[in-house]
C-alpha cells in the first residue's frame, strides 16, 4: 500500500518546503529592489534571473520529494528524492543556459542572487521551527 500527498508526513514536509521557498521569493525581492535603487536596472534584473534560476527547480524538487511518506512507502519516498534531485539538476543546467543565451545579465549579481537563494536551505534549521 502506498501513501500518496495527503498524509501528515508529506503535509510537514509541504508546509516547511513552502516556508523556504517563501524566504527565497521574498530575499530575491528585497535583493532586486536594493540593487535597483544602488546599481540600477541591469543589475536589478540579473538579481531576478539569477534567483529564479534557483528558485524555480527547487519549486519543482519540492513538489516531487514530499508525494510520498510513511515506512510503508520508503523506497517511494527514496526515489521520489533522488528523482527530484536529478531532475532539479538538469532543469538548473538549462535554465541557466537560458539565461546566459537570452538575458543580458551582470554576472556578479546573476551568481551573488543564485548563491544566496542556494543557501536559504542550508539554513533553514536557524531561522525555521522544525516542529510545527
Amino acid at each position: 500500500m502506498q501513501i500518496k500527498a495527503k498524509n501528515e508526513l508529506t503535509s510537514v514536509g509541504r508546509k516547511l518546503a513552502f516556508r523556504q521557498l517563501v524566504i527565497m521569493i521574498l530575499s530575491v525581492v528585497v535583493y532586486a529592489v536594493a540593487a535597483y535603487f544602488i546599481w540600477g536596472y541591469s543589475f536589478s534584473k540579473s538579481v531576478v534571473v539569477g534567483g529564479f534560476v534557483a528558485i524555480i527547480p527547487n519549486i519543482f524538487f519540492a513538489f516531487k520529494a514530499f508525494q510520498y511518506a510513511g515506512a510503508r512507502s520508503s523506497h517511494k519516498v527514496m526515489s521520489s528524492f533522488y528523482s527530484g534531485e536529478k531532475y532539479k539538476i538538469v532543469l538548473t543546467a538549462i535554465l541557466f543556459a537560458l539565461a546566459f543565451k537570452f538575458v543580458a545579465i551582470e554576472p556578479i549579481a546573476f551568481f551573488s542572487s543564485f548563491c544566496l537563494v542556494a543557501l536559504i536551505p542550508l539554513l533553514a534549521p536557524f531561522y525555521l521551527n522544525f516542529n510545527h
